[in-house]
C-alpha cells in the first residue's frame, strides 16, 4: 500500500512578476547618479563617489532579498504525472 511518488520541480516564474522590481532598482540607479552628479558641484567632489557608492552598496541586499523571495514563492513541487516504481 505504500506508494512512492516521484516529485518534480516547476518555475512559475515570469517576467512581469519581477518588472516592477527592475524598474524600481533603475530608479535607485538613476537617483544616485543624479545625487553624484549634484554633488560634484561641491568643493570636495569625493563626496559625490561616497554618496553614489553608499546609496547602492545600501540598496544592493533589498534587491537580491526582493529577488530571492520572488524566485522561491514561484517554486513548486509537484508530483510527476506518471507514477515512481522502485
Amino acid at each position: 500500500m505504500d506508494q512512492s511518488h516521484a516529485y518534480q520541480l516547476r518555475c512559475t516564474l515570469k517576467f512581469g512578476d519581477i518588472y516592477g522590481q527592475i524598474m524600481i532598482w533603475m530608479l535607485v540607479i538613476f537617483g544616485s547618479l543624479a545625487a553624484g552628479l549634484a554633488l560634484m558641484g561641491a568643493n570636495n567632489p569625493i563626496f559625490a563617489l561616497v554618496a553614489v557608492g553608499l546609496i547602492l552598496v545600501l540598496s544592493l541586499p533589498f534587491l537580491l532579498f526582493a529577488f530571492t523571495t520572488t524566485l522561491l514563492n514561484h517554486i513548486a513541487l509537484e508530483p510527476s504525472p506518471t507514477p515512481h516504481s522502485p
